[in-house]
């Protein structure tokens, strides 16, 4: 491998034989000059397929951090089932980098649906929580759980399925989809929705998950079934609304609802209405 670009004291950009980008880890690598041969012994982790758009990433984020994701990545890796964007190491020695740094000014950011990732994501809630556990070790701050779920989300956004295709055509059009849902609220509840407010940023984030088990083919299946008909009759007005939700959503995506489904949209509807006519 040759060196292209230096990044950092143990990373550089460097071309492999086949004339293929590759970053590579590795002590002192950082150290060669364009265009100096890498020597094979100081070759330590390479990443091929990484976006362009993550390679600042490897110029902000602490050395240390950088380092610490890669290990973890390659302890947890065998660990899932499916096979993960070579983007994920990057994004992730990103976001525990502003993680560390928020936890350090004690500045907390709440995370919403903790049950629906447990129940939905749980390989990735375990590789969340061994995430954090082994950073507070490393770095000794202590981490708030709801890192754990952020670390999750990150390994679900980052899944590299059969239907990996039809994943970013959906992710391409998450805000049209997020917008329209939003639109159709506001149509059948009369009101207009704080976009602003927490309780709509939970909304955004079980729509997010919606979409993905509906590309996954992946319905929520628990004994929350049994509340479906009392909490539709109790709220009869946000049930109508989700109803036209779920039209567009078969329309569009040719995804059929489940009534556990439609038991959640009608709880976060609600929640997204009730501030709503507060403000």
């Amino acid at each position: 491998m040759v060196v292209v670009k230096n990044i950092n004291n143990n990373v550089s950009l460097c071309l492999d034989g086949n004339g293929k980008e590759v970053i590579v880890f590795g002590k002192g690598v950082g150290f060669l000059k364009p265009p100096s041969e890498v020597p094979l012994n100081k070759i330590e982790r390479t990443f091929y397929n990484v976006s362009s758009h993550y390679l600042s990433i490897l110029n902000d984020v602490p050395e240390n951090i950088l380092n610490f994701t890669a290990r973890q990545m390659t302890l947890l890796r065998d660990k899932l089932p499916y096979k993960t964007t070579a983007n994920l190491t990057f994004v992730l020695a990103d976001h525990l980098a502003f993680a560390l740094e928020r936890a350090k000014k004690n500045i907390y950011i709440p995370m919403p649906s903790v049950y629906e990732m447990e129940t939905s994501w749980p390989q990735e809630m375990e590789m969340g929580r061994s995430f954090v556990s082994a950073m507070e070790k490393e770095f000794g701050t202590k981490l708030p759980y709801g890192e754990a779920q952020a670390v999750a989300m990150h390994f679900i956004n980052a899944r590299s399925t059969h239907a990996e295709e039809s994943a970013v055509n959906i992710e391409a059009r998450y805000e049209e989809i997020l917008e329209r849902t939003t639109q159709i609220i506001e149509n059948e509840m009369a009101l207009t929705v704080r976009r602003d407010s927490f309780n709509y940023a939970r909304f955004a984030t079980h729509v997010q998950y919606l979409l993905r088990r509906i590309f996954e083919d992946k319905s929520i299946d628990s004994e929350n079934i049994q509340m479906y008909e009392s909490v539709r009759d109790e709220y009869e007005t946000a049930s109508r609304c989700v109803d036209r939700i779920a039209e567009y959503l078969k329309e569009t995506w040719k995804a059929q609802l489940t009534e556990e489904e439609k038991l959640y949209l009608i709880m976060h509807v609600n929640r997204v209405c009730a501030k709503g006519r507060e403000e």
